[in-house]
């Protein structure tokens, strides 16, 4: 006849905890291999700075060297071009004309996302190539309700001397061709780096 095996109550649960202690011990301690602390001084990061920058941005659809192109079309049926997408890579300059000084370029996208106004999604990298800025980016995200006189967006990020960048961006029309579609947008961006 065969005997049974019996374990006191007390005895089992010790049991079971070397049994599970054993297999989630290696888990959970490889859980966090992937996590380091870092020294920030390290790194270069010094001092945070709040730095005020003022561009104008141009957004050229027409002509034969457009900067902004529909990547999806709107509806036919839509007022306010909801579901548009345009892919951009807009130049930023010192001044309002073209001709003035550019210090980089805006590249990313927007989208139509409003049913009732004309109300863009916009996701774009300022992208600087003038002085001690050249090669450096800051991220924006937000939204732009084109008739409104000033609209206000998030800075979110950044590269280079914009890393770990936060702010935000004040805009506002400078001039909008309504037979073209061409607009320039007066940009204050007001961003706190390292």
């Amino acid at each position: 006849m065969a005997r049974a095996f019996f374990l006191s109550p007390p005895s089992l649960i010790f049991f079971i905890f070397l049994i599970f202690s054993s297999i989630t011990t290696p888990i959970l301690g490889d859980e966090y291999n992937y996590v380091k602390q870092v020294d920030p001084k390290k790194m270069g990061i010094r001092k945070e700075k709040f730095s005020h920058f003022q561009f104008y941005w141009h957004d050229k659809i027409s002509g034969p060297n457009p900067t902004s192109i529909p990547v999806v079309p709107p509806p036919i049926n839509s007022t306010t071009g909801f579901g548009l997408i345009n892919m951009i890579d807009n130049p930023l300059t010192i001044g309002p004309k073209m001709s003035s000084k550019m210090v980089g370029k805006a590249q990313g996208f927007y989208s139509s996302s409003s049913q009732e106004e004309v109300g863009l999604l916009m996701i774009m990298n300022f992208a600087f190539s003038d002085g001690k800025y050249n090669g450096s980016t800051f991220t924006v995200l937000g939204r732009n309700t084109v008739f409104s006189k000033v609209r206000e967006m998030s800075v979110i990020g950044g590269s280079g001397l914009f890393r770990f960048a936060r702010g935000y961006v004040e805009l506002s029309t400078y001039s909008f061709d309504i037979t073209t579609g061409d607009a320039i947008v007066e940009y204050n961006a007001h961003v706190l780096h390292y």
